[in-house]
């Protein structure tokens, strides 16, 4: 059965003045205060084994998700043209049994007069050998958060450029409302080969998100002439 938000916040609210103590300690950067707890006990054990399940679970995913904040001025010119995917953590299961043949993708991001982005990817498919293909990134309100649809998932995700100092190095958050099926973190680079500690800044960004060590990966070049030289 679903439940709308707004129904919930208002049944929690009238249980024990729930909500009031639920955005105090959302807000919070510590557990639950002294005056908070003497209040809870005036619940039923029922609801108060309710709300602090939810404060748990609200103040984790906070921590965890709630924070994915894009590149501060983030300018669409400056991040345009080449860049190759070098490290890439995914969890999902429909990966898992391609992770060993991840190799280094090149792209080209092609921002467009209403502020869409185009970006062409090429990828080695050993049936069929060198392959582009062109994905269509859509402006928000949000400067450096963009959203596409996923012709693999079926779904529309947003895609966050979270760091970059342009001439370097990218590092970006696919689908914030986290899924193990579908969000991954990635690192692009203007170069094959980044410095070791652009690599770890990716490693532990990917690992403070909730990814496993082994789902971080760092591909080699490929060793097929993808894209073509000239490109």
């Amino acid at each position: 059965m679903l439940v709308r938000v707004s129904d919930w916040l208002g049944w929690l609210g009238r249980s024990c003045a729930g909500w009031h103590y639920l955005t105090k300690a959302l807000g919070a950067q510590c557990c639950l205060s002294c005056s908070v707890f003497l209040a809870l006990v005036h619940c039923s054990p029922l609801t108060m084994k309710f709300i602090l399940a939810t404060i748990a679970l609200a103040v984790l995913l906070r921590d965890t998700f709630g924070d994915i904040q894009p590149q501060k001025n983030f300018d669409i010119k400056k991040f345009a043209g080449k860049w190759y995917r070098v490290g890439l953590a995914d969890d999902s299961s429909s990966f898992a049994l391609f992770r060993n043949r991840l190799t280094i993708n090149m792209g080209i991001v092609e921002p467009k007069d209403n502020g869409d982005v185009s970006m062409t990817m090429w990828k080695m498919i050993r049936s069929t050998g060198c392959k582009s293909r062109t994905y269509t990134y859509m402006k928000t309100a949000v400067p450096g958060v963009f959203t596409y649809f996923s012709t693999r998932n079926n779904i529309v995700k947003d895609v966050t450029i979270v760091e970059t100092n342009y001439t370097e190095y990218a590092l970006l958050f696919k689908y914030k409302k986290f899924n193990r099926e579908y969000t991954q973190v990635s690192l692009y680079g203007r170069t094959q080969t980044l410095r070791s500690e652009l690599i770890e800044k990716f490693k532990k960004y990917a690992m403070q998100q909730g990814f496993p060590e082994r789902s971080i990966l760092t591909p080699s070049p490929p060793a097929d002439n993808c894209p073509p030289s000239g490109q």
